[in-house]
């Protein structure tokens, strides 16, 4: 097992392109930080419910939820921030103004605040993740050793963490404007790392590029690269360069369906074969290329297989295993 990655990170943010599996990795990431009697807590703020559904539990309400026991004991508890909670619980710790929650929603003001501010949506969101992190600073008897944030994909991460210019037109001074120096002064220091997700295909593996280089510009805490539902090979190297140089042995290939009593079906398929094994040939030397880049990077960096039944609650142990190895505990 190597040493302990990010050993002072209280505050995990998990990002990636749609489709990379980045809401799986959180799940899996907040296992493997909750072992051995630690508590772990994740959150997600995009209203879609993935955490319920991969914990197998009704959907979360604005309060947190036990989903989850972790090898060793460990507890991992979610959250799904709503929007208009998180904006009430703000006007209560700020104005005292909780109160006055039902008829701000009569009003339709909540939806009016976030439409024309949208970076205040983001203050409330990030805030809140925040908030939770600082509790354990406070000696709080409901702090958490982690939480871990399942958060908007790379192409909007670093305006989405990086408050402080979204608020800046909307507040030089005074509670919000403090209320984001707050957020940043977590988001922004040792206390936080930013982990992307990525597949081995070039749109992800360019996004996280991307990504890695707008988090670094806004001195925004980069964490590690996380390469998900990634395939062995089938063939042998020899056999991937015969196949992508279209010498693949056919009467050999004939050879063996007769053994296996499909010779009468060889015209057909024997070419679905070769085909089959070019597409593979290529698409491994594409992978392999995309892993240099990734590599490039210079990030610490996991890789995830694909699992063959889909992702169950016995995947997500699986896949926070070895994160586990991988130093993320």
């Amino acid at each position: 097992m190597t040493e302990k990655l990010w050993p002072d990170v209280s505050l995990h943010v998990v990002s990636g392109k749609g489709g990379t599996g980045k809401t799986t990795v959180a799940a899996a990431m907040a296992l493997a930080l909750a072992r051995d009697g630690r508590r772990t807590l994740l959150v997600e703020v995009e209203g879609r419910q993935g955490i319920a559904q991969l914990f197998d539990t009704p959907p979360l309400p604005y309060e947190e939820r036990k989903v989850a026991v972790a090898p060793g004991g460990g507890e991992v508890w979610a959250l799904a921030i709503d929007t208009q909670e998180a904006l009430l619980d703000y006007l209560e710790s700020f104005y005292n103004l909780k109160r006055a929650g039902s008829a701000l929603r009569r009003m339709g003001a909540v939806d009016f605040a976030t439409t024309i501010a949208p970076g205040l949506r983001d203050v409330l969101l990030t805030g809140k993740a925040v908030e939770v992190v600082r509790r354990a600073d406070k000696g709080a008897h409901d702090a958490y050793d982690a939480v871990v944030l399942d958060a908007p994909p790379t192409g909007r991460i670093a305006k989405f963490l990086n408050v402080n210019s979204e608020i800046s037109g909307l507040a030089k001074v005074g509670p919000i404007r403090n209320h984001a120096d707050l957020v940043m002064g977590v988001i922004a220091s040792p206390k936080t790392a930013v982990h992307l997700v990525t597949l081995l295909e070039e749109m992800p593996v360019q996004e996280t590029i991307d990504g890695v280089a707008e988090l670094r510009a806004a001195n925004l805490p980069v964490g590690g690269v996380i390469v998900n539902m990634t395939r062995p090979p089938v063939l042998t190297e020899d056999q991937m360069a015969s196949a992508i140089g279209g010498d693949l042995p056919a009467d050999a290939i004939r050879r063996s369906l007769k053994r296996c009593g499909l010779g009468a079906h060889e015209d057909e398929i024997v070419p679905a074969l070769i085909r089959e094994a070019e597409d593979h040939a290529q698409r491994v030397a594409l992978e392999d290329r995309e892993m240099v880049r990734i590599r490039d990077l210079a990030l610490p960096t996991f890789v995830l297989p694909l699992l063959p039944g889909g992702i169950d609650l016995g995947g997500l142990y699986e896949l926070a295993e070895i994160l586990t190895e991988g130093g993320v505990r």
